[in-house]
């Protein structure tokens, strides 16, 4: 049963990701969101109560995988190694949850209404946090004197783009889909125009490798 419920859930937030990717929120109808996962419509509302309900989780779908993706800057890491994990991170969250992803752009720039204060909170902190951490290797002179908040900036918009402008992109590379490969590429370029742009180093380990 347990299963059967947590498949249910799972379909429901999937349809309901590309729904309100598709549509926006006030667009967006239940019934629709029930036939794309097809099943019933009163299973919508068994499982989530309300659409305003089932947005927020589509949201929390995403915010929780964007705070683990800062997880590298958490630990006492040397920048060519962090900025390589967290880089490839985004693009794989661009990759795994393209729906999701849009959905929280269009948050974002509605002014994030849908957001609850704690995961405001909670993203600004970690950004903060990165932020500071950037800014301690620049002091240490393990890094190029950049702005550390354009950067993140920076980083955010170069990966997140795969998910959020997935339409200009298959229309420019003439692709109805991105292969893991083109988003290895991605992330690999993205990698090295921060690491060389940044001035970055290897760690001695690697080098002496």
């Amino acid at each position: 049963m347990s299963s059967i419920r947590e498949r249910n859930r799972d379909l429901i937030l999937r349809a309901a990701s590309e729904e309100f990717a598709d549509k926006g929120f006030a667009a967006t109808k239940t019934s629709d969101i029930a036939a794309k996962a097809g099943l019933p419509k009163p299973n919508v509302y068994y499982y989530f109560k309300s659409k305003e309900n089932l947005y927020r989780e589509v949201l929390e779908s995403i915010v929780e995988p964007l705070l683990q993706a800062s997880a590298p800057f958490n630990e006492d890491g040397h920048p060519h190694e962090v900025l390589t994990a967290y880089i490839r991170s985004k693009i794989r969250i661009s990759r795994d949850l393209p729906s999701a992803s849009k959905v929280f752009a269009s948050e974002i720039m509605h002014g994030a209404p849908h957001l609850s204060p704690e995961q405001t909170e909670q993203l600004n902190r970690q950004a903060k946090h990165n932020i500071d951490c950037i800014q301690r290797w620049i002091d240490k002179g393990l890094m190029a004197k950049v702005d550390p908040h354009h950067l993140l900036f920076s980083i955010w918009a170069a990966t997140q783009t795969y998910a959020d402008f997935d339409w200009q992109i298959s229309t420019v590379t003439g692709k109805a889909n991105l292969s893991d490969a083109d988003y290895d590429a991605a992330a690999e370029t993205i990698i090295r125009l921060v690491i060389k742009g940044c001035e970055v180093d290897e760690p001695a380990a690697a080098q002496s490798a």
